[in-house]
This record gives C-alpha cells, sequence and structure tokens, in this order.
C-alpha cells in the first residue's frame, strides 16, 4: 500500500471514531517532524477529501431522486467524508499556528545570535530598568544612599542626538536704526520737466502811496524783480551685489531697494537744511535764513520764550511762522520743561500729543544741530521741484559686471530747492537763552 493511501486509511478510521486522534497524531508528529513537509501532505488529503465529498453528495443527491431515500451505506459513507473533512481542516488550522510559532521563535533565536555577534551581551542596549536592578550598588543595597550612572542616555551632544536638533530660522532681517523725514513736509512742492527753474523775484518795493490835493502831483512808487534760478540737482548711490545672491535670496532685493532709498532720503534732509548751494549741493533753508536777532525778548527767557519772540520776528517781517525745526535733543528739553514745583508746563506724560508748540507743528530731527533752531513760514518760504521721484535700477551692464555676474543697484532722485522769500525764515541758537 502507498504512502498516500496509508495515511488515507488512517486519518479516515481516526476521523470515524475519535477526531482529536488526528489532531493529537498532527501534533506529534509536527513536534519532531517536518512541519511544512506534513501541511503539504495534509493539506493534498483536504483536497482529495473535498473532492470525495462533492461526488458523494452528487451520488446521494441522484439516489434520492431515484428511490426517494438514501440507503443506510450512502448515509454513512456521507457521515465519514464529513468528519474526515472537518478533521483535516482542524489539523490545517493547528499546523499553520505551529508554523506561525516556529517562525516566531527562529527570529528571536537569530536576533539573540546577531547581539551576541555584535560585541557579547553586554554591548546590547539596555533598558533603564535592566540596568538599575543588574547594577552593582543595587544588589548589596540594603540602606543608606548611591548614586547610578546611565550608561546609556542620549544627550544633545554631537555624538548622540545633537545633530537631531534643527534651530528655527526668523524669516525677519532686523536692519540698523532709521531717522524720520519731515521738513520736506513743511515746505510748499511741485514738479518740473526740466533741469532749471527760474522764478522772478521782487527785489525792491518802494510805495508811496499818500493822500493827494486835488490838481497836485501824485507820488510815485517802484518795484523791481530780478530773475532768480535753482537748478536741479541729482542725489543718487549704488550697491554692487553677486547675481547669484539676488537671485538665491528673494527678500534681499526690497531690503536694497528700502536701504537705498533711506540714504536718499538721508542726503535730500541734509541738503534742504544745509545746503551750502556751492558746486552740486542744493541752497538749504539755514544757509538763506535771517540771523534771530532777540530785539524784543526779555532777559532770563528760556527756550520756549526764544522760539516764541522768533515766531514773533518773522511776523514782522510780513510771513506769520508756520512751524520749527529743534533738534530732538532741544525738543526733549522743552517737553520736559517744569514750573517752580516741579509741575510740567505744557506736556503730560500720561498722554500722547503731536509735537506742537506755540500752536505750530514741531519737527525733530537730528539733521540740524544741538542748541539751533529754525522757524518762519515755510511754505511761503521755499518750494522743493521734483524732477525725478525716487528710482532704483538693478543693471549687469556696468564696467565689467557682465563677465563676474554682478549687478549694480543704483537709486536716484533730482530735484530742486528754490528760496523765494529768505526773510520768511529765522535761525538763531538757544545757547543764551536760560533752561
Amino acid at each position: 500500500m502507498s504512502k498516500h493511501m496509508m495515511l488515507q486509511a488512517s486519518l479516515a478510521a481516526m476521523m470515524a471514531a475519535q477526531p482529536a486522534a488526528v489532531l493529537g497524531s498532527v501534533r506529534a508528529d509536527a513536534g519532531g517532524g517536518d512541519v511544512v513537509q506534513l501541511m503539504k501532505e495534509v493539506k493534498s488529503e483536504l483536497e482529495r477529501i473535498n473532492s470525495d465529498v462533492n461526488k458523494k453528495a452528487e451520488e446521494a443527491q441522484n439516489e434520492a431522486k431515484k428511490a426517494g431515500t438514501l440507503s443506510a451505506e450512502t448515509k454513512v459513507s456521507v457521515d465519514q467524508l464529513l468528519q474526515a473533512q472537518g478533521g483535516l481542516k482542524q489539523a490545517v488550522d493547528k499546523l499553520e499556528k505551529k508554523i506561525e510559532d516556529l517562525d516566531s521563535t527562529n527570529l528571536d533565536i537569530e536576533q539573540r545570535l546577531s547581539n551576541r555577534r555584535g560585541g557579547g551581551q553586554g554591548n546590547a542596549r539596555q533598558t533603564l530598568g535592566t540596568a538599575v536592578s543588574n547594577h552593582e550598588g543595587v544588589k548589596g543595597f540594603v540602606k543608606g544612599t548611591m548614586t547610578f550612572t546611565v550608561q546609556n542616555a542620549i544627550t544633545s551632544g554631537s555624538a548622540s542626538a545633537g545633530t537631531l536638533k534643527v534651530p528655527q530660522r526668523d524669516t525677519e532681517i532686523v536692519g540698523l536704526p532709521r531717522r524720520q523725514f519731515f521738513v520736506r513736509d513743511l515746505l510748499s512742492r511741485n514738479t518740473t520737466t526740466t533741469d532749471l527753474i527760474q522764478y522772478a523775484k521782487l527785489r525792491l518795493r518802494a510805495l508811496n502811496a499818500a493822500v493827494v490835493a486835488e490838481g497836485a502831483l501824485k507820488p510815485e512808487s517802484n518795484l523791481e524783480w530780478e530773475l532768480a534760478e535753482a537748478p536741479v540737482r541729482t542725489i543718487a548711490h549704488w550697491i554692487h551685489v553677486a547675481r547669484q545672491t539676488m537671485d538665491d535670496i528673494p527678500q534681499l532685493e526690497g531690503e536694497i531697494d528700502n536701504e537705498l532709498v533711506y540714504g536718499l532720503d538721508l542726503a535730500e534732509e541734509d541738503q534742504i537744511l544745509s545746503g551750502d548751494g556751492v558746486g552740486q549741493n542744493l541752497s538749504g533753508l539755514i544757509t538763506n535764513a535771517s540771523a534771530y536777532g532777540g530785539t524784543y525778548e526779555p532777559a532770563g527767557s528760556s527756550r520756549i520764550d526764544r522760539l516764541r519772540f522768533s515766531l514773533l520776528e518773522a511776523s514782522l517781517a510780513g510771513y506769520p511762522a508756520d512751524g520749527m525745526v529743534l533738534n530732538e535733543i532741544d525738543w526733549a528739553l522743552i517737553e520736559t520743561s517744569k514750573d517752580s514745583e516741579g509741575r510740567y508746563i505744557f506736556a503730560n506724560p500720561l498722554q500722547l500729543a503731536g509735537p506742537v508748540l506755540w500752536g505750530r507743528p514741531v519737527v525733530p530731527t537730528t539733521e540740524i544741530e544741538v542748541d539751533n533752531f529754525l522757524t518762519g513760514a515755510f511754505k511761503v518760504a521755499a518750494t522743493i521741484y521734483d524732477r525725478m521721484d525716487t528710482e532704483v535700477l538693478i543693471s549687469s551692464e556696468d564696467r565689467d559686471n557682465f563677465v563676474k555676474n554682478m549687478l549694480t543697484v543704483r537709486a536716484e532722485k533730482r530735484l530742486a530747492l528754490a528760496i523765494k522769500r529768505a526773510q520768511a525764515l529765522i535761525y538763531g541758537q538757544f545757547t543764551a537763552a536760560g533752561a
């Protein structure tokens, strides 16, 4: 008899008598034999039994149609096949579980062998609990205190987890402080399309109007004008930037533009106030202003008093003042002025108010020297003519820029400053005034 037929007979007999015997046989075989091979044989037998069950079911169906019932022999045969089928299915499940257990055992053995090959049990990474329990100090500890050093601690050092740290980068670029510019806002502004501003300026006014008797000769008056000019001047500067840098840092172009524009405004503020008119310089406000005389100022006057009398001098010249320009330090001293009882004279530290004194706006700026002031009717005293608003251009066509892959960023503006009524401006110092 073949091995296949012997296995079939043995399984069928055991299933008919006691299904548990088949499972026990399978477990016994799996414990000392080739589990995978046995699994193949049991599955093969299960497939054959399934085929026999299908055939027997078809024969039983035909028999029931012909005879109207099944014979006792057919019933016994079908029951035996179904029992064998159920037993084999259970055997397959048991064998699959056995194979999974063996795979898990093999993996555990491989891991242990791998740890030993890696340098022995002493080099295997231990948990904190295992390290503590195996420490000699713990084994001999009865009472008292002891110290324990963790050997496998993860730290922020470069040899541990330090390389995993990623710093946070804030995209804001922190720039240097910038001044605020307001002197331009005090003046009249216009535009021009030429490089020279010309205007007629009244040089002489002799008004001799008087009461005249009938038939008498009327008095003659005289007016004389002269041609005045204000040339357009250019304020400019530039910076060199590598093209790769400009391409790789998107926000750099905006930062450079802002800094270059700020530089133009800084130079313009200085020129408007103090330009000496020599060469390409503008002829500024202070250069053309009238000196403060102090004719009506009483002795012992304060800074606040002196500013009021400078406004008076402008008004007496026929130009009621509309503003003041002071150094920021002088303005701070005025704001903190107190009376004999220590009370602030006009400032309230608890409230935010614009810089205003004697009803006129005050422009605090560092572009005027400390201890100096400029007051007057700015709107009628001078006019700014803008020939070209601030312009920022980028070009590679500058010297050897093209071959060096460099860019030149240039910022410039063009303007003229016409001082039309110098008598409307009063310039002086606080030195002789009291605190």
